[in-house]
């Protein structure tokens, strides 16, 4: 090989194709950047639907409450708990707890729980707490 066809072959070499070592590393990259979003949007919907279910726990415990409060202090017929059984029930939600406060017994203590949905079931539940009753100063 003579000094002219060394000098084309490392010119040939340097200038063609399928020699460069980050060729299609751009691909690489915008579909490490694609996964990666939308794993992070999988994870930012998931926690607004947390979020979702634990204000429909809270109003579930709150309507629930109050119904029974209106109960124990004799304004509805039935059995206080009972009523904020079906309360929640009809809000999407369980009944967890419900305890009638002594010594007035007008005064009602409820938790409501919805059960959060796959992959966020290990969470536990999304609860709501809520305690009703008759306004300050009135029996």
């Amino acid at each position: 090989m003579t000094s002219d066809e060394v000098h084309e072959h490392h010119r040939t070499r340097a200038v063609g194709a399928g020699d460069h070592r980050d060729e299609g590393s751009g691909t690489v990259h915008g579909l490490t950047l694609a996964v990666t979003l939308c794993f992070v949007l999988v994870v930012v919907l998931l926690v607004g639907q947390a979020a979702i279910l634990t204000h429909r726990a809270a109003k579930a415990a709150d309507l629930a409450a109050l119904a029974a409060a209106d109960v124990a202090r004799g304004l509805s017929p039935g059995v206080p708990c009972d009523v904020a059984a079906r309360v929640a029930a009809d809000n999407g939600a369980q009944l967890s707890e419900c305890a009638v406060v002594a010594p007035e017994n007008t005064i009602v203590d409820v938790t409501a729980v919805i059960e959060l949905p796959q992959p966020l079931a290990s969470l536990g539940p999304a609860t709501g707490v809520s305690r009703a009753g008759p306004p300050p100063g009135e029996p």
